[in-house]
């Protein structure tokens, strides 16, 4: 098993035996950050649940391929700046992947235009090294069912913190793509840019959960998109959620 070297540098896995717990059924975390200190805090943050454990930790974006390879995490916790391959390359280059994790980016600022790329390039949500606890297990459980951690407050920050460079673009870009939808599912998907949980779209729109999770489907598989927070971000792209 690949082992940290006295540096920080390099990969390892983690013992995921946890006592009375089912182990088959723990969400299985890898974290990425240069910093030991912060990956040994959040490994005890996740040591205090009994359905998520940590697989394994990489000290930097082009140790993630070959840790993924190795212990089949089903969420990576990625920080954004690390030395020699940053978060963001990291992420675009997992979510290329058959059948990829979910990714959580970390960061120290809560307005990062790196954030937001990283968003577009797949990752479920976003999380700030000083989130409390138990927001960080919350937010690994939403992830890894599919849920977007990313509320439409923060949605609108992030992008008012990008210069205008390119705007008109991707308004024009999201616009184009969103009228490839039936009008039911470009009303999900708006919902979906308003940050709401499909219980909620779902009562709205006088249609099943299971109705919503078929639409958001064919929105994935129309736009090509991998999830639902790239929904989010196109629907905002177009000047859709107010």
């Amino acid at each position: 098993m690949p082992e940290t070297s006295s540096s920080g540098s390099g990969y390892r896995g983690l013992p995921t035996d946890r006592e009375g717990a089912d182990v088959s059924a723990l969400v299985r975390v890898l974290i990425v950050d240069d910093e030991p200190l912060v990956r040994a805090g959040l490994t005890m943050v996740i040591g205090s649940s009994r359905d998520i454990t940590v697989v394994g930790e990489a000290a930097d974006g082009n140790e993630v391929a070959a840790a993924v390879d190795t212990y089949a995490p089903d969420v990576v916790l990625m920080d954004i700046r690390m030395p020699t391959l940053d978060g963001l390359a990291a992420t675009e280059q997992l979510r290329t992947r058959p059948d990829p994790p979910e990714v959580i980016v970390l960061t120290t600022f809560d307005a990062d235009e790196y954030v937001l790329r990283a968003l577009r390039a797949g990752a479920g949500g976003f999380l700030l090294k000083h989130t409390p606890p138990a927001e960080i297990l919350r937010a690994i459980t939403r992830v890894a069912a599919g849920e977007p951690i990313l509320s439409p407050t923060v949605t609108r920050q992030l992008i008012a913190h990008l210069s205008d460079t390119g705007a008109a673009g991707r308004r024009q870009h999201a616009t184009a793509a969103l009228h490839q939808l039936s009008p039911r599912e470009r009303e999900v998907a708006v919902a979906v840019g308003q940050g709401k949980p499909n219980a909620e779209i779902a009562g709205e729109l006088f249609m099943s959960v299971a109705t919503v999770k078929a639409h958001i489907s064919r929105i994935l598989a129309k736009l090509e998109l991998n999830n639902r927070t790239q929904v989010a971000l196109l629907a905002h792209d177009a000047g859709l959620t107010g």
